[in-house]
């Protein structure tokens, strides 16, 4: 009886509804590893895939959301809120801050933003506020940064917020949409096994192939951590946590004992010298490190010389014979 895990087949595209939307399947997948897969990349996809949003805004003449600007038909919060539809590709891991200057009647658009080279915006055609009059003016300092997920302005304790700055809520996913279905197939003569079936929708900043990659990515990343074995995750906690000199010290303790491993061809002596050294059966530097330099003198052939040699060849390594003491 086999009793291993079948994998499923690799995800195939049956439908590119849009630029940003697409269809995915996912066949053989073993029963009941439907929902096992399907829920953990729908969750990891809406929470974890980095991107970048507006995070503060700096209109001029404003100095708080609740007001509005002579000529413009939206008020500040609206202003904000159609900002935040507007989606960027930041290529730094610092804040960038782009201008936006506008004015005469017009509607104002997410490709009228004067960018840095660092940003890209991937819809231009959004509508930010529509200015009614010829002496209509709108100019802000916006301020975008790249990050995960969701981010309420509260969590972002900023100890220097600049006068008349306005932070926001930041929306930096990338899925605008994500949802699967699960249905039973048949493989071989088994009537249960899963196909299953995503429907991604990105905001453009990510591609939905991108998406459902990264996303099993992440996943692989953190499984592999599960699967160190307990003893050795602890051995790797407890030196996490020990004060800094006494962790340097195992770092130091654990170099010179795998240099001791090394055989004494790696300690590059002469041929005659080496060759005596392994006709008295020393054939690590663990070896040499367990004698002093009278018993070196014993080995017939071995002198002064030879001794000195070995002493300079574990010298480079940090190393010395044992005391005579």
């Amino acid at each position: 009886m086999n009793i291993n895990i079948s994998l499923p087949k690799a995800p195939k595209l049956i439908e590119q509804i849009s630029k940003n939307r697409a269809i995915f399947e996912i066949e053989d997948l073993y029963p009941g590893y439907g929902v096992t897969l399907g829920n953990s990349l729908r969750r990891v996809m809406l929470s974890s895939l980095p991107g970048a949003a507006v995070t503060s805004v700096k209109i001029k003449d404003v100095n708080h959301e609740f007001s509005t600007i002579p000529g413009v038909l939206e008020d500040i919060v609206e202003i904000i809120l159609n900002l935040k539809q507007v989606r960027f590709k930041v290529y730094s891991e610092e804040p960038q801050t782009i201008t936006l200057k506008a004015k005469g009647e017009k509607q104002v658009l997410a490709g009228d933003i004067k960018l840095v080279s660092q940003v890209e915006i991937a819809n231009p055609g959004a509508l930010i506020a529509k200015l009614t009059s010829k002496n209509a003016s709108l100019e802000m300092e916006i301020q975008v940064e790249k990050g995960v997920g969701y981010s309420e302005l509260e969590t972002r304790k900023k100890d220097k917020q600049e006068i008349g700055s306005i932070a926001v809520d930041a929306i930096f996913t990338p899925i605008k949409m994500i949802n699967y279905e699960i249905e039973d197939m048949r493989v071989g003569d088994k009537t249960n096994y899963n196909r299953l079936k995503f429907d991604i929708e990105t905001d453009g900043t990510l591609s939905p192939q991108d998406a459902l990659t990264n996303a099993a990515q992440i996943l692989i990343e953190q499984f592999k951590v599960i699967t160190i074995p307990v003893s050795k995750a602890s051995k790797i906690e407890k030196k996490e946590y020990l004060p800094e000199d006494m962790a340097k010290k195992v770092d130091e303790k654990k170099e010179e004992e795998d240099i001791t491993k090394n055989k004494i061809e790696d300690l590059k002596l002469s041929n005659r010298t080496q060759n005596i050294l392994l006709n008295n059966h020393i054939k690590t530097v663990s070896g040499v490190l367990r004698l002093k330099e009278k018993d070196l003198l014993q080995f017939e052939g071995l002198g002064n010389k030879a001794v000195k040699e070995i002493k300079k060849a574990i010298g480079k390594l940090g190393l010395t014979l044992k005391s005579e003491e």
